[in-house]
């Protein structure tokens, strides 16, 4: 990543101090920008699994070589999903006006869903197909990262059946399928 790269009109580090200052005083231009709001989540999930990871009973030496590869992996994650992506066309019945949702909303959509699975983080959602067709067939690929103190057959489907009822609820495309990946399995009792 690179020091001039940019989340919407705004820097990592400005997005960081922003979260330093506990987003106080509210920033509209930043809240309301949409590639900035979404680096700023994923920084939150970032900061609150860092707090977990340091809350476990892990030995430093595992917490050392773990933190190093994850927190470059989640850095790496932001970069690549916090564009919005695509614009995809939400039917209206009015043909003077044009909707779109963006695959960068429904990214946030389902990492917001991954932060609700204990132990879980989603690292990445891959939209396969023409979503710029209305009422195409797409193909939903999550990848995700789990620990290890539990079932993760069983976290990576709850994490399946609720990104299949969002995008049910929210998506302007026909889900032809939905697989979650588990990409890595972290030790320590903590995603």
């Amino acid at each position: 990543m690179t020091d001039d790269e940019r989340f919407g009109a705004f820097t990592l580090e400005e997005l960081s101090d922003y979260l330093d200052s506990d987003r106080r005083p509210a920033r509209p231009d930043i809240e309301g920008d949409p590639e900035a709001a979404a680096a700023l989540g994923r920084l939150e999930a970032l900061r609150t699994a860092s707090r977990d990871l340091l809350a476990t009973d892990v030995s430093a030496a595992a917490v050392a070589a773990a933190d190093d590869s994850w927190i470059a992996a989640v850095l790496t994650s932001i970069r690549t999903t916090a564009h919005a992506g695509r614009d995809i066309p939400v039917p209206d019945d009015d043909p003077a006006s044009t909707l779109v949702v963006t695959e960068g909303a429904l990214r946030g959509l389902v990492r917001a869903l991954g932060d609700e699975v204990p132990g879980l983080v989603v690292r990445r959602t891959r939209f396969t197909g023409d979503v710029t067709v209305p009422g195409g067939a797409v193909d939903v690929e999550v990848s995700v990262a789990v620990t290890a103190d539990g079932p993760v057959h069983e976290r990576a489907e709850a994490l399946r059946l609720g990104v299949e009822a969002a995008l049910a609820a929210h998506a302007p495309f026909a889900v032809r399928s939905i697989v979650v990946r588990v990409a890595d399995l972290i030790d320590g009792g903590t995603a």
